[in-house]
């Protein structure tokens, strides 16, 4: 409970988001943008949209997921572009599949410039506070029914009707969206007693609920940098019923630039031509001077003095509890499980145009902070450092994301919405996604319209929460390349054409800027078909130019789109004899030459999607019970009843549910068991 009971301050909003870091700021930011009163709470108003840990955005397929928010109408691409101090392409040796933009951040100039964006938007409340207590409302199915007849009177929604062409986003009954449920939000309560009446609230409390940070055997119960901690909200949370469990991150110690060695570090540069994440950034506008990044190494000795301490180590001494990620992990782990190697990568990243520290990026640690030193001493470059921020591991409270539905919606809780590291992910790219999908629904739910659900075929945020919410991750997940069946098609060079749509139709992007992409598109597609009926031959300036450019000569005709399937062929380096060509945008001509060198491979994926849309759209009743549905395994049963699938390819991506099981499901379904 709060501390004060009679403080009788009341406020009335639409929407309550709790927590002000990238996926806080999101959230709050689509649903003042649709047009709801929405208030966002944060522990210190100097901590919005901070970077705790690396001072960087995207990476990796990262990358993908800011130009996503970005095409849905978000923010970190543009507050990057603003804010960078270092852009690179990565992975540009490979396929445009796995292509991913990079940049180094001004960490201070980065939140300052959202917090700006925040405080400019009209429907939006900055409160700094902690909220201690969810208000809510238990409802019956009968509650239920009656929400789903709501009229769609208000006056929210006629104003984001004139924004949108009002089409339903997936094809789902609301009613049985949400009669599970068995309680409603109706209000959060802050710690001095104030309450904030809200139809809506979302969680975006990243590692500050229960949080406590480990350096050896230093133990400090606060937030990440020395912030407070949440310390109140988790029992309000378990009282609804909700499970939560203990995860922890870490993070590497900040030097002093002036105490490092340049001259034994290998210099890492920015691109020549930066790339801007948002596609509404005038490219020019991002072309500017860029801070190098530098490249170290650990050594032997380096693991001798870690593999000599291991047991004044938080992680190996028993005192953390959380489970910490697989894909970045600390640098003990890297010294116990990959003992066969004799050096790791370090890369020292500066952390801002104003300040002199420098981020430690592969060292990750939480041992004491005399064996901190001595450790980074050991690295070339570092031999004199001096350390401003201890490297540290933290603990928090998050969820198993099987209490969520796609659309980030608790399935025993109406109105009530989870995104970032509370479900239980990591990364801030992965945090600022969930974010605006949540803020969204959040928006959907109030004004009694369909949920945005993007599938695994469409999107990589598709991927990421589908991911969560099917699959009993038991340790921080980060997004991957990898972890994309259809990555081909999901390029972050295409992610406007993908997804804009949805972001018009929400009401998020404004009708100019969705008329740019249909036009986009429409050059594409006459682009691709102009090459594709345009011949030459074997004449003299056909050769020549193929033999500049090291290709094998032509013995018969050939389209200009047969022709640019050859590695050496460029459409750019193809102009010489492609006389006729139309002048277009390079946004243009590089889908252009994209989709018809990887013709063949991209078509294979769009026909595997084809398959998977069908195993999508066979919708499971919510209410549907599988002790009914005869020869199911008892494992399979048993996860069908835990997560509650809402599709039949949802089903099939749950662990524990075979193939065999899901053709039980559906000849049961077929049958027309399903009522």
């Amino acid at each position: 409970m709060s501390v004060s009971e009679k403080n009788k301050l009341v406020e009335y909003y639409d929407v309550a988001v709790i927590g002000a870091g990238h996926a806080g700021c999101e959230a709050a930011l689509a649903c003042s943008r649709l047009g709801l009163k929405t208030i966002i709470f944060t522990v210190s108003v100097d901590s919005i949209a901070l970077m705790p840990c690396n001072p960087n955005i995207g990476g990796s397929s990262k990358g993908h997921l800011v130009r996503e928010i970005d095409a849905l109408g978000g923010e970190m691409g543009k507050n990057i572009d603003k804010t960078f101090i270092q852009s690179k392409m990565l992975n540009v040796s490979k396929g445009p599949a796995v292509h991913s933009l990079r940049a180094q951040a001004d960490k201070q100039n980065y939140s300052k410039s959202m917090r700006n964006v925040l405080e400019n938007e009209p429907n939006l409340t900055i409160k700094q506070g902690e909220v201690c207590e969810f208000v809510w409302e238990d409802i019956s199915n009968e509650d239920n029914i009656q929400y789903d007849k709501q009229s769609k009177s208000n006056l929210n929604y006629n104003q984001l009707n004139s924004k949108s062409n009002n089409e339903p986003l997936v094809s789902q009954d609301l009613f049985s969206y949400y009669r599970n449920a068995t309680k409603k939000i109706v209000g959060v309560r802050s710690y001095t007693g104030a309450t904030y009446m809200c139809k809506a609230a979302i969680i975006c409390s990243g590692t500050y609920l229960n949080a406590r940070c480990l350096c050896g055997e230093a133990i400090t119960y606060t937030g990440p940098n020395g912030l407070q901690a949440a310390t109140h909200l988790s029992e309000s949370i378990k009282n609804m019923g909700i499970d939560l469990r203990r995860f922890k991150t870490g993070t590497p110690a900040r030097m002093d630039g002036k105490t490092i060695d340049y001259s034994k570090l290998s210099e890492q540069k920015g691109d020549d031509r930066v790339i801007p994440f948002s596609f509404s950034t005038d490219p020019e506008s991002v072309q500017k001077e860029q801070f190098s990044c530098w490249l170290t190494y650990t050594n032997e000795e380096t693991h001798k003095i870690i593999r000599a301490n291991l047991d004044r180590s938080p992680i190996y001494a028993g005192i953390i509890e959380g489970t910490g990620p697989r894909y970045c992990p600390s640098i003990e782990d890297k010294v116990v499980k990959f003992s066969d190697k004799d050096r790791h990568q370090v890369f020292l990243e500066p952390e801002g145009l104003y300040t002199d520290e420098v981020y430690v990026d592969g060292m990750s640690s939480s041992l004491p902070e005399d064996v901190q030193q001595a450790m980074y001493r050991t690295v070339p470059g570092l031999e004199n450092c001096k350390i401003v921020r201890n490297a540290y591991a933290i603990e928090y409270d998050c969820i198993n994301a099987k209490q969520l539905y796609n659309s980030l919606q608790f399935k025993s809780v109406n109105g009530l919405f989870a995104a970032g590291q509370f479900n239980g992910s990591s990364g801030y790219e992965e945090a600022a996604a969930q974010g605006l999908i949540a803020g969204i629904n959040a928006a959907m739910y109030i004004l009694n319209r369909e949920p945005l659900v993007l599938d695994r075929s469409e999107s990589y945020i598709g991927v990421l929460i589908d991911d969560l919410v099917t699959k009993d991750n038991r340790e921080p997940y980060r997004m991957m390349t990898s972890k994309a069946e259809y990555r081909l098609l999901l390029r972050q060079d295409n992610a406007d054409l993908r997804l804009r749509k949805y972001g018009y139709q929400v009401g998020l992007i404004s009708e100019e800027d969705y008329k740019k992409v249909c036009e986009k598109e429409t050059l594409i597609l006459s682009e691709m078909d102009r090459l594709k009926n345009t011949f030459v031959g074997a004449s003299k300036d056909v050769l020549s130019y193929l033999d500049s450019i090291g290709s094998t000569p032509l013995t018969t005709g050939v389209s200009l789109a047969a022709l640019l399937c050859r590695p050496e062929v460029t459409y750019e380096n193809m102009a010489v004899i492609d006389k006729d060509r139309p002048s277009l945008p390079s946004s243009v001509t590089e889908q252009v030459e994209i989709e018809l060198r990887y013709e063949g491979y991209i078509d294979r994926q769009k026909k595997q999607v084809e398959h998977f849309k069908k195993m999508e759209s066979r919708k499971i009743p919510v209410d549907l019970d599988y002790d009914d549905v005869p020869s199911l395994r008892i494992e399979a049963r048993q996860r069908l009843k835990e997560f509650k699938p809402l599709s039949i390819g949802q089903a099939s991506r749950l662990s524990g549910v075979s193939p065999a099981d899901v053709s039980v499901l559906l000849v049961y379904l077929e049958k027309g068991n399903n009522r």
